[in-house]
């Protein structure tokens, strides 16, 4: 059956880009869960680990799960485990059941991240897709921007912030019912699903490998100053909890303005002038971070690093796929493994912090981060050997 842009068709997938979105609430959480049980920083940061370590694991189980139910199916799934996760933290809200939760939500969100842009494919013609795509991380950007103030509403008229866990599985429920009712073609659309040794192969490939290094670090900035934000205005301004989930929310604000405005950019610019300027501006923000004491002046560096690091995601993803377009499929797995970087980094932190005394040791972390996204924008040659 033909593909068509049909509305009703396009809209409850990229509804699940929201779902996505659900994921950058783990900054948020960690603020709250090592206020509420007194841990350090490096206990704390065990939240982005569970939810991201996810991604090493089923990236690939899930590739080939999906060729064997399909896409709309797999998608379907990865909706159950998340309202399942959402509704654990009420059932005991201890550190250790915290982190079961958010485990789980990294599986789900894994599952979802690998399904749902294919998905996207059955109900958008190939002239249209590239927008489609990017509307769907727009999206997402409006999920994560939003997540601190569902939180603070939770908080603030519901009694206890965690009630934004049960608020995300109605969405989520929602968004579930939606995409069951909506019918989708999928017959014809499976391929030979890649294995473990064929997807790591690649990296021998050293522009790969360091293109997907660029995915871990990239992932790694942003989950990690995503965690960092509030404890830094915390430290510094002595803000509550609650205010100073709003630096999350300044960055998420200006991330999501940077993809909306780099994608109509980057349709006019070269992709490798305009990584090179972003990134450079976001090293130089992430060093002033370190020295920076007042609030404003801190939740503007927030808002220029969101800016600049929103679209150096696509552009390294879209570099690996240059580098070896009849292997789109393996890269593209390869990749979402990288979304790893998003608990490798945030552990780091909390053990810099902690052996620092300050979160200077978390912009630390993640301004070397920044440094090796700066050695991609000039150094890595994806043009064929």
């Amino acid at each position: 059956m033909k593909k068509t842009n049909s509305v009703s068709k396009i809209l409850p997938v990229l509804f699940g880009f929201f779902i996505m979105g659900f994921c950058d609430v783990v900054g948020i959480t960690s603020t709250h869960v090592k206020a509420d049980f007194g841990l350090s920083d490096t206990m704390s940061n065990m939240i982005p680990v569970a939810l991201f370590s996810m991604f090493l694991i089923f990236s690939v189980p899930t590739g080939i799960l999906m060729n064997k139910i399909g896409r709309k199916k797999t998608v379907l799934l990865s909706n159950v485990i998340t309202i399942i996760a959402m509704f654990i933290p009420l059932i005991g809200y201890t550190f250790a059941m915290s982190l079961i939760a958010f485990a789980l939500l990294g599986i789900a969100n894994t599952i979802l991240q690998v399904s749902l842009n294919p998905l996207l494919t059955n109900v958008v013609k190939g002239d249209r897709l590239t927008s489609s795509l990017t509307a769907g991380q727009f999206v997402k950007a409006i999920s994560s921007f939003c997540g601190p103030f569902i939180a603070v509403f939770a908080a603030n008229q519901l009694g206890h912030w965690q009630l934004i866990f049960p608020i995300y599985a109605i969405i989520t429920v929602l968004s579930t019912i939606w995409l069951m009712a909506t019918p989708i073609e999928e017959e014809g659309e499976y391929g030979k699903a890649s294995s473990f040794g064929e997807v790591l192969g690649l990296l021998t490939d050293m522009r790969i490998l360091q293109l997907f290094l660029g995915i871990l670090f990239v992932v790694g900035v942003d989950v990690g100053l995503n965690t960092a934000a509030p404890k830094i205005l915390m430290e510094r301004c002595g803000l509550s909890a609650a205010e100073a989930g709003f630096g999350t929310s300044a960055y998420f604000a200006f991330r999501t303005a940077g993809a909306f405005i780099g994608a109509i950019l980057l349709a006019k610019f070269s992709s490798e002038k305009f990584f090179k300027i972003n990134i450079v501006i976001a090293v130089l923000a992430l060093t002033a971070l370190i020295f920076i004491p007042g609030k404003i002046a801190i939740f503007a560096l927030f808002a220029v690093v969101g800016f600049t690091i929103a679209n150096v995601f696509p552009i390294i993803y879209a570099r690996a796929i240059q580098i070896r377009p009849d292997k789109a499929n393996e890269i593209s797995g390869l990749m979402i493994t990288g979304v790893f970087g998003g608990a490798v980094i945030p552990f780091l932190m909390g053990i810099t912090s902690d052996a620092i005394g300050s979160q200077v040791g978390s912009v630390i972390v993640i301004l070397s981060s920044a440094v090796y996204l700066l050695f991609c924008a000039f150094f890595v040659n994806t043009q064929k050997a």
